[in-house]
């Protein structure tokens, strides 16, 4: 694709004169284009003389003439165009194509300083698009960060976030996820006439009173298609020796067993020593919960596997357990099928990769080829898959009228290790990793956006930026409108991935960790400067270490973390990685920056409203009467389609 698209309309040695005139010359530009069959790619007459009339238009005339202008070509056109404007309205809004990696590190993308791991087909995305520098995650978990993604608000505010350490759904028969009342991107495009669909990884609840009611699955948030885990891969569902709760709930139930045996045996003895007057009934209750104890003990791990580890269709369970092996291929079918079907647009697709999560599943052909071990394997598998959905959007003539957006949904995880082996990813220059509110390194992520023939090629930005934009920006190229009933966090990106802002419209930012306030950063505009400002940080282990090693997570909150007074203050402009604490002797404008940040935050906690948390105990344990199981309780075994080949 040419550069030629905003950079080519307003030099950038001379601000834009008006932006009502740019605006309205890039709709005349796109609903021409779209009207005469324009391929969005290398300009022809036509496009040269609509950049060169906008140009002009922006720094000659004012704001009314050039409305007029624009009010006037586009009469001529659709006048000249008549009988093709209906039959082609509805490409005048773009399909919409959201990938999203689980875990993956920033620095893990050659696009983004990589040397050593092979990502061609991201990189290719970065090259032909918009890629963003400072682009921010709400939440540095999975499952927050996944609700203010589609809600376009902090987690606080849904209520997905605890406030006793449970960081995460917990399992698939639990009763909490994403509430009812919240709107999703998808409910909106879905009522503007969108085809929507999820496939991968949702994580964000699924029942609420019995096994069918599904009123957390994802079409009930305004997805037409579902296809993919409601759950998530974890370590447990291939009994890795890194574990998100098998081990523990084993070294417990293992305990509880020991204690009921020792019980039992105290009993006996005194019963037949006569040096203990108690019936044979606590011996014999006592002796049958350890035996249930040290069954659940060994059966906890396969309870695990059925429990979570599923493939569902819509709201019918197609396989259970999931054959891992099958996966990628079963991913990829459902993707192009979703695509053939619904080429004529238009469609948001939303692909929710399971890489780069441990396990690690990886296809035996990826299996020992990169130089990082299983997780650059994986890595370089899930690269793979985007160029194959890149292929397809190709073969079915979607790229030009597609926008797609790449991301992680937080940054890798460091604690993902084994003895001298690493099964988590790279944060590059960033400090810190999955699991920490604060630091970079949990929350910058990966942010590329590409829309041939609309958004320049090649360009970067540096502007802060969060993935609750997403929300804002989708819903008004589809003709929507941002809820007003609510507080809306994101903001509508077009104007900067465009060229037509200079900055973001984020001025504050704020770094959650559960439901504590870990961090705040401000874009002072007139300055140039992205103060960040830390309250809370975690105490890494080993002391010296960078991560919470010998945890899964670095803790939000208790005696594992340091309440700093007066707070860590850096300049993520000239130190983006925060090495280089400033201090009133250090930084003349100390408490100034102290002082507009604190004021900020108190302005953000006005905005909060008490809602449940979904992910607190009593909506975060396992209910057995909740699991989805595809036969009689709890025999869930079933493989209900066959996969490719």
């Amino acid at each position: 694709m040419g550069k030629t698209n905003s950079k080519s309309i307003i030099p950038s040695s001379k601000p834009c004169g008006s932006a009502l005139c740019l605006h309205a010359c890039f709709l005349w530009k796109r609903t021409f284009l779209f009207l005469i069959g324009g391929s969005g790619g290398n300009p022809g007459a036509e496009e040269v003389e609509i950049e060169t009339t906008c140009y002009i238009c922006t720094i000659l005339v004012s704001d009314r003439l050039c409305f007029r202008s624009w009010l006037a070509g586009m009469l001529s056109v659709l006048l000249g165009l008549v009988p093709s404007a209906s039959s082609n309205i509805s490409t005048s809004r773009p399909n919409i194509l959201l990938l999203m990696a689980d875990d993956l590190g920033i620095g893990d993308i050659g696009c983004y300083g990589n040397t050593t791991m092979r990502t061609p087909n991201i990189d290719r995305l970065a090259e032909d698009g918009v890629k963003l520098t400072q682009h921010i995650s709400a939440a540095s978990l999975c499952t927050p960060s996944r609700a203010a993604f589609l809600t376009g608000r902090y987690p606080v505010r849904s209520g997905m976030v605890s406030s006793i350490g449970y960081r995460v759904l917990q399992w698939t028969g639990a009763s909490g996820g994403l509430p009812t009342n919240e709107t999703t991107f998808a409910k909106i495009l879905k009522e503007k006439g969108y085809a929507t669909g999820l496939i991968g990884k949702w994580h964000l609840g699924l029942n609420c009173e019995s096994a069918s009611d599904h009123c957390h699955h994802p079409l009930h948030h305004g997805f037409d298609h579902f296809y993919g885990m409601p759950f998530s891969l974890m370590g447990d569902c291939a009994h890795w020796e890194l574990s998100e709760k098998r081990v523990n709930l084993e070294q417990k139930l293992n305990f509880l067993f020991q204690v009921l045996a020792s019980v039992a045996l105290t009993l006996v003895a005194g019963k037949l020593t006569h040096l203990i007057p108690v019936s044979w009934t606590p011996v014999i209750w006592s002796a049958l919960w350890a035996v249930l104890l040290l069954a659940g003990s060994y059966f906890v791990g396969a309870l695990i596997v059925h429990a979570d580890c599923l493939l569902m269709r819509n709201h019918t369970i197609t396989e259970q357990p999931m054959r891992f092996q099958k996966t990628t291929p079963l991913i990829l079918q459902e993707v192009a099928s979703f695509l053939k079907r619904n080429k004529h647009g238009p469609f948001l697709l939303f692909v929710s990769f399971l890489h780069v999560h441990i396990p690690l599943i990886t296809m035996k052909n990826f299996l020992g080829k990169s130089l990082h071990g299983l997780y650059g394997d994986n890595v370089e598998e899930m690269d793979w898959m985007v160029g194959q959905i890149l292929d397809t959007l190709d073969m079915e003539g979607l790229t030009n009228s597609t926008l797609i957006y790449f991301t992680s949904d937080h940054g890798g995880s460091l604690e993902n290790q084994l003895g001298h082996t690493q099964y988590g990813g790279w944060n590059g220059i960033y400090k810190g990793g999955k699991g920490m509110g604060g630091w970079e390194g949990g929350i910058r992520v990966p942010g590329i956006f590409r829309w041939p023939g609309v958004l320049p090629a090649g360009q970067v930005i540096g502007e802060p930026t969060s993935l609750m934009d997403v929300f804002p920006t989708v819903v008004q190229l589809a003709g929507g409108e941002v809820p007003q009933d609510r507080v809306i966090d994101g903001q509508d990106l077009l104007p900067l991935l465009l060229g037509t802002a200079q900055h973001s419209d984020h001025e504050f930012l704020m770094h959650y960790c559960e439901g504590f306030l870990h961090a705040a950063r401000w874009h002072q505009r007139d300055k140039g400067t992205t103060w960040k400002v830390h309250f809370v940080t975690p105490v890494f282990q080993p002391e010296g270490a960078g991560a919470c090693y010998g945890r899964k997570v670095c803790p939000c909150f208790g005696e594992k973390v340091l309440h700093h007074d007066p707070p860590l203050l850096f300049d993520l402009s000239r130190d983006p990685s925060e090495t280089h604490v400033l201090t009133p002797a250090s930084e003349p404008v100390f408490s100034q920056v102290m002082e507009r940040v604190q004021r900020a935050v108190r302005e953000h906690q006005r905005t909060l409203s008490p809602v449940p948390l979904q992910l607190d105990r009593l909506g975060n344990i396992w209910r057995p009467w909740l699991q989805p199981c595809c036969g009689p309780f709890p025999l869930c075994w079933c493989l209900r389609e066959d996969g490719p080949q």
